[in-house]
C-alpha cells in the first residue's frame, strides 16, 4: 500500500468523525472515536515521512521554535472541512504529532445539551468563571459555546488569549479579538496585563498556568470584567484549592478573601462515551457561589463545598455524582461505565448505581 498523504490522513479523521489523530514514527496513524484509539488500515510511517509532514504543517517561524524548543502547538484549518489544534513533538523514535480536531461550527449551549443553569452562567457580566477538567474533556468546546451566547446576546468587546486559538469567533452583537500566544503574545501573563488596557468586557484566558496569570486573572474580575478561564482539575473544590495554593503560605488568607468574591461559578466537566454508541457527552458539575460557598471559600474549609451543593440543588447547582446519576436514570450511559468515572475521579460513594431507578429524569 502506498503511503498515505497528510490529507489522506486528515480526511480519515473528518469522515470517521474522530476528535483526534496521532502520526507517529515507525507507527501505524491511529484516530481517536468515542474516546478509544483506533489504529488505521495502513503500514507504520517512517521517521522521514512524519518528519515531512510536520515541516509540510509548519511555518518557519514554527519550525524555528520546534528546532529550539523540541515541541511546537500551533491551529490549522484544514481547506473548510475542519481546524486542527497541534502539537509537533519529538520522541524516542523521532517526531510525532497530536491532532486535535477543533468543530468547524460553534455549537450553541443549546445544540451541546448544556443544562440550562449554564445560560444563566453566561449572562454573569463580570467576575471569574472557570471550565475545568482534564485535558479532552471539552472544555474549549464548552468556553465556546459561552462566548457564542454572549456574542448573540450583548454589545460588548470580547478579548481571548489562548494557546493556540481554536474556534475563530465571527463577531454579531459584540466586537472580537483573538490573540495567540507566541504569534500575537509573547505569556499569557503578558498577554492579560496588556488586555487591562485594551477596553475589554469579557477576556477569554485559555489557560491559567502560572502565579503571575492567575493573580492577574482575579484583578481583572475585581475591576469589573468577566474572566472566563480554564484549569486542569476534576472538580469544583479542587480548583479553589490549586488557585490557592498556587500562592505563597503568607498571602493565601488575602487570597482566599478575593478569590470568594472574584469567583462566580465553577464548571467542573468530563467526556463519556454514549449508551447509544453515537458520540461522547459532557458529564459536569456545576458550582454557583452563593453566600454559603463564599463563607467556606474564606474559612478555608472548601473540602465541605460538596455538602452545600447537594443542599442546592435548587438553585441549578450539581456535584458530579449527581450528574453520574442523572445520566445513568436517563439511559445516557451504563452503570459500569458511571463506576469507572467515579473511580477515576476518586469519588466516594457506597450506592449501587445498577440499582439506580431507571428511565425517569431528573432535573439539573
Amino acid at each position: 500500500m502506498s503511503t498515505p498523504s497528510l490529507r489522506q490522513l486528515l480526511m480519515v479523521a473528518v469522515k470517521s468523525d474522530a476528535s483526534d489523530l496521532h502520526i507517529g514514527a515507525d507507527e501505524v496513524p491511529a484516530i481517536r472515536t468515542g474516546g478509544a484509539i483506533k489504529r488505521l488500515n495502513m503500514s507504520p510511517l517512517t521517521s522521514v515521512e512524519v518528519r515531512d509532514m510536520a515541516n509540510e504543517l509548519m511555518t518557519d517561524r514554527q519550525r524555528a521554535y520546534f528546532h529550539q524548543e523540541l515541541s511546537v502547538d500551533f491551529s490549522f484549518a484544514f481547506e473548510e472541512k475542519a481546524r486542527f489544534r497541534v502539537n509537533v513533538y519529538n520522541q524516542s523514535n523521532g517526531v510525532s504529532l497530536a491532532l486535535r480536531r477543533i468543530p468547524a461550527d460553534i455549537l450553541s449551549l443549546q445544540q451541546l445539551n448544556m443544562p440550562s443553569i449554564l445560560e444563566q452562567i453566561a449572562e454573569i457580566s463580570r467576575g471569574l468563571v472557570l471550565v475545568t477538567g482534564p485535558t479532552g474533556s471539552g472544555k474549549s468546546t464548552t468556553q465556546a459555546a459561552v462566548i457564542n451566547h454572549i456574542n448573540r446576546t450583548r454589545s460588548e468587546h470580547i478579548l481571548t488569549i489562548e494557546d493556540p486559538i481554536e474556534f475563530l469567533h465571527t463577531p454579531n452583537r459584540c466586537i472580537i479579538n483573538q490573540r495567540e500566544i507566541g504569534a500575537h503574545a509573547r505569556s499569557f501573563s503578558k498577554a492579560l496585563r496588556s488586555a487591562l488596557r485594551e477596553d475589554p468586557d469579557v477576556i477569554l484566558v485559555g489557560e491559567m498556568r502560572d502565579l503571575e496569570t492567575i493573580s492577574l486573572a482575579i484583578t481583572a474580575a475585581e475591576t469589573g470584567h468577566l474572566v472566563l478561564g480554564t484549569l486542569h482539575t476534576n472538580s469544583c473544590p479542587e480548583s479553589i484549592d490549586r488557585i490557592i495554593d498556587a500562592y505563597p503560605a503568607e498571602e493565601q488568607k488575602q487570597i482566599r478573601v478575593m478569590l470568594s468574591n472574584a469567583l462566580k461559578a465553577v464548571v467542573s466537566q468530563v467526556l463519556v462515551p454514549q449508551f447509544s454508541g453515537q458520540g461522547r457527552m459532557a458529564l459536569q458539575e456545576i458550582m454557583l457561589v452563593n453566600p454559603a460557598i463564599r463563607n467556606l471559600i474564606r474559612e478555608n474549609k472548601v473540602h465541605q463545598i460538596h455538602t452545600v451543593m447537594d443542599t442546592a440543588r435548587g438553585q441549578g447547582m450539581q456535584t458530579m455524582n449527581t450528574a453520574i446519576k442523572n445520566a445513568v436514570q436517563q439511559l445516557k450511559i451504563t452503570p459500569q461505565k458511571g463506576e469507572e468515572i467515579r473511580i477515576r475521579l476518586g469519588i466516594r460513594d457506597q450506592a449501587d448505581l445498577s440499582k439506580t431507578p431507571r428511565g425517569t429524569r431528573t432535573r439539573y
